[in-house]
């Protein structure tokens, strides 16, 4: 059994010792992995995991690494927000107010419940103290119970070691005791229904992935397969469950309503792409970059650093340096310093928004390779040419407004084989969902740059070869799964 790995921010922080459990910095993990053990159970108990966060890097790079971690990311946005955990406590609720109804001593006021690893600080409670952890597994949570108009789960909040009274310092050590020695089963997932699609977009947004000519070539599509579809938009969040699939063509991002409707169909059991695990993984470039690192895929040379790895940068990077912030997408949050004093100012104000960033070496071509990919197969190759007079392929203007640069079309076969098989393998560590790999190609090789989820299909650029065979290749993808999977119960034939 692989052993477990606890990682603080303080070695302060961990009051007691015990037997063949290791203890790290959140720092250490983060700069320094050689230091952590292989194949370690790695148990998050950092102060904070808020989003871009010490403590959020700490899960985001654990699983970039293959290692399994609580909380996973995944958890730690589910309790962020209200919005995305509330749907998964009716069953809790319920469960909760059976218990409360058979105790002889129901308590009478509202009340908070500190879970330890899914052991309830109030032994009455144990039952629903290990659903809530079978849902949201976080080391360290708060329950707050409260009485109105019958018993409701209020909020739920992810705590701390620093959190603990002295009385419940046993408790916890008794918990992670238990913890280190068993696992937990994973929660089922729920079958799916099926066969109509929503396609989530945003008719104001500056880039959107799909025009709306094209939008109208999926709607065809997808009527062509007997797949009724209908454009939504974010007002239509409560009307998501009326739909068997959802596709979002809409740029995606975490703290954003496009991954809420992604989290909210995959937790209907509907086919959707992008599938939050997608989101979640592609809109993180620090994320990506360990991911690459650790699968040994060929990238420009990268360095994941904090405001004190910022002094020795250059040392480990030539000039000019590519600073990225974490969630950036369409060229946006990219910066190509040239100088000492542009790498402190440009890294600074990127520190205001992210405690950790990324730095690559600058490679220069004159076109990125984009590989389409669907269910792991390329379905299309572009090469986009920078803008003009710039060196990314989209150039945003101080007036807000975007300039592209021009494409070409290949079909699959015209590429080079070595192109394709890197964009394969590398949008394969993310999932079967749809993918758009950047790669760029010099005489040193090919070198992923970034992989995308909802990637840009447009008129005459994407389609320009498979024309409206491409639409019809996604459609069909979203009807195979929807014909995989179970049907719903006196759904007829």
């Amino acid at each position: 059994m692989p052993a477990h790995l606890l990682v603080v921010d303080r070695r302060a922080d961990v009051k007691w010792a015990k037997d063949g459990l290791p203890v790290i910095s959140a720092r250490d993990y983060i700069a320094h992995p050689e230091q952590a053990p292989r194949g370690a159970r790695v148990l998050n108990l950092s102060r904070s995991y808020r989003y871009l966060g010490t403590g959020y890097y700490v899960s985001l790079l654990a699983e970039a690494r293959g290692e399994r971690v609580i909380p996973s990311v995944r958890t730690i946005l589910d309790l962020s927000q209200k919005t995305f955990y509330r749907a998964q406590l009716a069953e809790v609720e319920e469960a909760l107010r059976k218990a409360i109804k058979r105790m002889d001593h129901p308590p009478e006021a509202s009340f908070n419940l500190t879970l330890f690893f899914g052991h309830a600080d109030d032994a009455r409670f144990q039952d629903i103290a290990r659903t809530i952890f079978d849902l949201f597994r976080c080391p360290l949570l708060k329950v707050q119970v409260r009485l109105k108009d019958g018993w409701t789960v209020h909020a739920l909040e992810p705590l701390s070691l620093a959190d603990l009274r002295p009385d419940q310092e046993p408790l916890f050590q008794a918990a992670l005791d238990a913890y280190t020695r068993t696992s937990w089963r994973e929660p089922t997932a729920k079958a799916p229904p099926r066969y109509t699609l929503a396609i989530l977009h945003n008719a104001k947004e500056e880039l959107p992935p799909s025009s709306p000519r094209a939008l109208q070539k999926f709607v065809k599509a997808g009527e062509s397969l007997g797949i009724a579809v209908e454009l939504i938009e974010k007002k239509d969040y409560a009307r998501l469950a009326e739909f068997d699939a959802l596709f979002i063509r809409e740029t995606t991002n975490l703290d954003h309503h496009t991954y809420r409707f992604a989290k909210k169909a995959a937790a209907e059991g509907m086919p959707v792409i992008d599938d939050p695990n997608s989101i979640l993984k592609c809109t993180n470039k620090v994320y990506l970059a360990e991911l690459l690192r650790a699968n040994r895929i060929p990238a420009p040379k990268t360095v994941i650093f904090d405001k004190r790895g910022l002094a020795t940068l250059d040392q480990e990077i030539p000039y000019p340096i590519v600073l990225k912030i974490p969630d950036g997408s369409f060229s946006r949050g990219v910066f190509k310093v040239q100088t000492r004093s542009e790498l402190d100012a440009t890294a600074q104000s990127l520190f205001e928004q992210s405690d950790v960033i990324l730095a690559q070496e600058f490679m220069y071509t004159e076109f990125d390779w984009r590989v389409g990919v669907l269910n792991r197969q390329p379905i299309y190759v572009c090469q986009y040419l920078m803008a003009k007079k710039h060196w990314q392929i989209v150039k945003h203007g101080g007036n807000g407004r975007a300039e592209q640069g021009s494409s070409r079309t290949l079909a699959v076969e015209e590429a080079p084989r070595e192109v394709i098989e890197t964009a394969v393998k590398a949008a394969g560590l993310i999932g079967d969902g749809l993918y758009g790999v950047d790669v760029k190609q010099n005489e040193r090789g090919v070198f992923v740059i970034e992989i995308n989820d909802n990637p840009s299909i447009d008129l005459g650029v994407e389609d320009a070869k498979l024309k409206d065979g491409l639409y019809r290749l996604i459609m069909g993808e979203f009807l195979r799964r929807l014909e995989s999977r179970p049907r719903k119960p006196g759904s007829g034939a």
